[in-house]
């Protein structure tokens, strides 16, 4: 099949590699011409700009847009239209949030071109091991679709999810989870190496991995990591969140599904950016001043 692939950064790259590989014909472009170069490589076409990339797709289009979430993608569209005709698809592969990709594609479909939300899981390993995808729109530009889902996707690894934002809605559920897990696991080899017994953290992970029921690939993973940094010494901890987990809440709360677990993951991921936490600084105040408790100078 023919299709455009708007934004080659490390997922995007990969996905359009897999899809030459794969024996498609694909159309690419990045803002970074290197980057379109560097597609050109494995056998897609470059294009100059949006307007470039349109002219040189056979109608009816598919376009793939995968650009960061928010103004990126509302501007691509945006920019994209005026060369787009009734029966183009535009399928959006980023972390959208669902009730954007709704949102977008009723105004699509008053111009008559097709939306599809496309949650997209698989980060750099995808090239080699197939990205998981959770789609979202019309059945039938689902199924005209498919050949593309097939090539990016391991067995079994694509489901049609239903109509506008199922796609997008499963990968936020999907990436919620993801926080969930990430803090199990952290707490866990934090209470190893609180310890007295000097584990060695790599081979827990691969441990755990044999057999036992919290493996995962997250543990393979964690594996390689203590394999290059055996106590994590050279990584700060601060970690960053890119939005779903804070999507999965609110829609927990609009919904009334508790999910502590989650939420707890995400306001750990917020508690990690303060070097010295003000509530920190009030509870060890108070305690000395009920109880005589020590506090600890700042240096």
């Amino acid at each position: 099949m023919q299709i455009g692939f708007i934004g080659l950064g490390r997922m995007g790259a990969n996905m359009v590699q897999r899809l030459a590989e794969g024996g498609h014909a694909v159309v690419g472009y990045d803002r970074t011409p290197d980057a379109v170069q560097q597609i050109t490589r494995h056998g897609a076409v470059g294009a100059t700009s949006l307007a470039d990339l349109i002219g040189k797709l056979e109608r009816p289009r598919a376009v793939w847009i995968m650009v960061p979430a928010g103004e990126p993608v509302a501007e691509t569209i945006s920019t994209l239209l005026p060369h787009l005709s009734s029966g183009d698809i535009l399928i959006d592969g980023g972390n959208s949030y669902y009730k954007d990709a709704i949102q977008r594609a009723e105004a699509l479909q008053k111009k008559e071109i097709s939306f599809l939300d496309v949650g997209t899981s698989g980060g750099i390993w995808g090239l080699s091991v197939g990205y998981c995808l959770m789609i979202g729109g019309e059945e039938e530009r689902f199924k005209k679709l498919e050949p593309i889902f097939k090539t990016l996707a391991p067995p079994d690894g694509y489901l049609y999810c239903g109509k506008n934002g199922a796609g997008h809605f499963a990968k936020m559920v999907h990436n919620g989870i993801e926080y969930a897990m990430l803090e199990a696991y952290g707490e866990g080899f934090e209470l190893l190496k609180a310890s007295p017994f000097g584990f060695d953290f790599k081979r827990v992970a691969h441990l755990w991995n044999q057999g036992s029921v919290v493996r995962s690939w997250l543990l393979e993973l964690a594996e390689e990591a203590f394999e290059k940094d055996p106590t994590l010494s050279s990584v700060k901890g601060y970690v960053d969140d890119s939005g779903e987990g804070r999507w999965t809440i609110l829609e927990a709360v609009e919904r009334g599904v508790p999910v502590p677990a989650i939420a707890t993951s995400l306001f750990r991921r917020f508690q990690s950016r303060q070097e010295d936490r003000f509530s920190d600084q009030f509870i060890a105040a108070l305690r000395k001043e009920f109880g005589g408790h020590g506090t600890k100078s700042k240096k």
